[in-house]
C-alpha cells in the first residue's frame, strides 16, 4: 500500500468524496471561529481546506506522514501549521487544540487506539476528537464495487472489508479504548454521482492506497479483467455508488 503518491494524483482517487465528507465531520465536531484545529492525516488537504475556511490558516494545524502531501498542503495553505509524521507521535503539546479531527485515516494508523489516544491528548479537556472511516465491512465505500470485482477473480486477493473502524460501532469502541469520553457515532453519506465508467475506474490506475497499489502490482491481462468486470458490475455510467462512512465524535477528557 502506497500513498507516496502526487497530491494531485490523491485529489483524484478519493479527494473527490473527502470533499463532500468534510464540512460534516467539521460540524460533528462543532468546529467554529475562535477555535484551534489539527487535521491528522491531512492527506491533499480536503479537511484541511474546511478547517481554513471555518477558523483561518493561522488557527490551523496539518500533519501526515507522506512527504508529496505535506508540500502540497504548505503550498496550498500558507499559514497552516503543517508537519510531517503520524497520528502515534503527535509533534504538538498537551491541549493545543479546541479540535482534533482525523478523516479517512483510523484504519490505516499503525495502532489506532493509540493515535486516537494522540489525538486526545493535544485536544484541551472538554475539547473535541472527531474521525471518520469508510463502511468497508458493510461495502459501502466508493472502492468496494472494484474489491468485490478483485476477490471474485482472485481469492488471494487482499480487500478492504475488515480494515480497523470499518464496521458498524468499532470506531466508538476504539474511541472509548482511547479514554475519549461522551462518544456517539453517526453515519455520513458521501454519494458522488460518475458520468462515466472510466471517470470511476482511471483513478485506479494512479497507485493510491490499498486498491491502487494492487491493480498496479499484477500484470495488464488480470488488470484488464478486474477493470472489465467492474464495468460488467456497474455499467458505462452514469451510475452513483451508495457511499457511507462510520463517524464518532467524543470529549477529550480531563488530565
Amino acid at each position: 500500500m502506497s500513498f507516496d503518491v502526487s497530491a494531485d494524483a490523491y485529489d483524484r482517487f478519493m479527494g473527490r468524496y473527502s470533499v463532500t465528507l468534510s464540512p460534516q465531520l467539521a460540524d460533528l465536531a462543532g468546529v467554529a471561529a475562535g477555535q484551534r484545529a489539527v487535521d491528522v492525516g491531512c492527506g491533499s488537504g480536503m479537511l484541511t481546506a474546511e478547517l481554513v475556511a471555518r477558523l483561518g490558516a493561522e488557527a490551523v494545524a496539518a500533519i501526515d506522514p507522506s512527504p508529496p502531501f505535506v508540500e502540497a498542503i504548505q503550498t496550498r495553505f500558507p499559514g497552516v501549521d503543517v508537519r510531517r509524521g503520524t497520528a502515534e507521535e503527535l509533534p504538538f503539546g498537551d491541549g493545543e487544540f479546541d479540535a482534533a479531527l482525523s478523516q479517512l485515516v483510523v484504519h490505516f494508523m499503525r495502532d489506532a487506539v493509540a493515535g486516537l489516544r494522540e489525538m486526545a491528548r493535544v485536544t484541551r479537556p472538554g475539547g473535541t476528537v472527531a474521525a471518520s472511516v469508510w463502511d468497508t465491512a458493510g461495502g459501502r465505500a466508493p472502492f468496494s464495487p472494484f474489491w468485490r470485482a478483485a476477490v471474485a477473480l482472485d481469492p488471494n486477493a487482499r480487500g478492504e472489508m475488515a480494515v480497523v473502524g470499518g464496521r458498524a460501532g468499532h470506531l466508538e469502541a476504539l474511541f472509548t479504548q482511547a479514554g475519549i469520553g461522551d462518544v456517539r457515532g453517526v453515519e455520513q453519506p458521501a454519494v458522488l454521482e460518475h458520468q462515466t465508467f472510466d471517470e470511476w475506474f482511471e483513478p485506479f490506475t494512479l497507485g493510491v492506497g490499498p486498491a491502487g497499489s494492487y491493480l498496479v502490482g499484477i500484470d495488464a491481462e488480470r488488470q484488464a479483467a478486474v477493470r472489465e468486470r467492474c464495468r460488467r458490475d456497474l455499467g458505462d455510467g452514469p451510475f452513483t455508488i451508495p457511499a457511507v462512512v462510520w463517524a464518532a465524535v467524543g470529549v477529550s477528557p480531563a488530565r
